[in-house]
């Protein structure tokens, strides 16, 4: 009888303990208290049936087990069974509180989601959270899901892409990373590859223990920059993001918000949302040199005039603009589920301050902005020269952030600002009115940035 008054102390001790750890406790408390009845109750329930047994009947029917205590004392063998089934139930649900909740001296357990599109500068952005060491970053990881997986643009199969790249995150938000391999190809061997995407973005994916030793004659397609490693081995690198206390990924395939909610109510996450925005403009010039194969009739078009301008090429620029101001209009009339959980961000305004912009983020974020992520923009945003490629994020970025609109065409300028209109006045994009002022260094085509895009 002491043992069993003894027992509610102990349960009122975890409570408390749960409910000063996180903002979970609440849920915890009631799981809890559901699997602790339900374990009591068995047990007390096999303990008297035990006592209701004969002396022989608990002989004979602990003759297959091995046990310390004699057979006879079937009422106190029962009762350490059930302690020690308590003890180990009480440290697997602290084990399971400090994974959803962070301990008490590194503080919760953030998800960070960077969604951008194409040529917005989120690869410069992804940077600030890749250099932080206690982050667990992954560079495009549904770059895999688009290749594997064919969607048709519109309709059911919007929404279907939608939905696959929504149920990819948030696996790989809790660190299944294993989800991954059913979209790399070829498949991995044994939970190995050789093949995960721009792997050498990710300093979590090339730091030890996940840098493995490299193997010979094993081809490697995305390998780590600055150390040879071996094949990925997702085993290590799901336990690798599991020991790092927050985790932030970087796409450009998520563009509706809306299907996000169900991550952001998920009491195992603690997601925020960085949507990363850029003049229209500059990402159409951007990418007309990035991908400059996909731009052709642009380009013809824009420097000849002989070609025509394809009505659903206009049609595809004005969809995405779309896309991406009815999701931000959502998040900036702060529905309930998003409260707080969301911010805009316009690439200018990183560029021209990045480091204030990047202490704004992380503050948002609830993350400490560390001396090795002041220290790396500080190098790489006063590059004396432009960095090397379309894809470097080494760049004198307040005075790479305007460069395309002195070598736009005019006319360009203007089927972007036609297409784009409504998006351009949301994010304080000004319009040009002529080829004068376009080129006019002088002339801003920003409006100021609104405290209202954090909320």
């Amino acid at each position: 009888m002491e043992i069993r008054r003894a027992l509610p102390q102990d349960i009122r001790e975890l409570l408390h303990f749960l409910k000063m750890r996180s903002k979970y406790a609440v849920l915890l408390v009631f799981v809890v208290s559901l699997v602790i009845i339900e374990k009591e109750n068995n047990f007390i329930s096999r303990v008297s049936d035990k006592l209701k047994q004969s002396p022989q009947a608990l002989a004979e029917a602990n003759v297959t087990e091995v046990s310390p205590v004699p057979a006879e004392n079937g009422s106190l063998a029962s009762l350490q069974e059930l302690d020690a089934a308590f003890s180990q139930l009480r440290s697997h649900l602290n084990n399971l509180t400090l994974q959803l909740a962070g301990d008490g001296d590194r503080g919760p357990r953030r998800h960070v989601l960077l969604m951008a599109t194409t040529r917005t500068g989120s690869s410069f952005v992804g940077e600030f959270f890749n250099q932080q060491g206690s982050i667990f970053y992954l560079f495009e990881p549904l770059w895999h899901v688009e290749k594997t997986v064919t969607f048709l643009p519109g309709g059911a199969s919007a929404v279907g892409s939608a939905l696959v790249y929504r149920d990819v995150l948030k696996q790989l938000f809790l660190c299944d990373l294993y989800i991954l391999e059913n979209f790399i190809s070829p498949a991995p061997e044994g939970h190995l590859t050789p093949f995960l995407f721009r792997r050498g973005s990710s300093h979590s994916l090339c730091e030890e223990p996940v840098c493995t030793p490299s193997a010979k004659k094993v081809f490697e397609k995305y390998y780590c920059k600055n150390r040879r490693c071996g094949p990925l081995n997702i085993t290590l690198a799901a336990e690798a993001c599991q020991r790092k206390q927050h985790v932030a990924l970087k796409t450009v395939r998520v563009r509706q918000l809306e299907f996000l909610q169900p991550l952001v109510e998920d009491p195992r996450l603690d997601l925020r949302i960085i949507q990363l925005v850029r003049d229209p403009r500059a990402v159409l010039a951007s990418r007309m040199v990035a991908f400059s194969g996909k731009y052709e009739t642009w380009k013809k078009w824009a420097s000849e005039g002989e070609a025509p301008l394809h009505e659903e090429e206009v049609q595809r620029l004005r969809g995405n603009c779309e896309s991406i101001r009815m999701s931000a209009e959502l998040g900036l009339r702060r529905p309930g589920w998003l409260r707080g959980r969301y911010m805009l961000v316009r690439y200018e305004d990183v560029a021209r301050a990045p480091l204030p912009k990047a202490e704004e983020m992380y503050r948002f974020a609830g993350l400490p902005l560390t001396p090795q992520v002041e220290e790396w923009i500080g190098k790489n945003t006063q590059a004396p020269h432009d960095g090397n490629g379309v894809y470097s994020t080494c760049k004198n970025s307040s005075e790479q952030f305007e460069k395309w609109r002195f070598s736009m065409p005019f006319k360009l300028a203007q089927v972007v600002q036609d297409a784009c209109a409504p998006a351009m006045q949301l994010f304080g994009y000004k319009l040009a009115s002529s080829p004068a002022e376009l080129a006019n260094r002088s002339f801003s085509l920003l409006e100021e940035a609104q405290p209202s895009w954090v909320t």
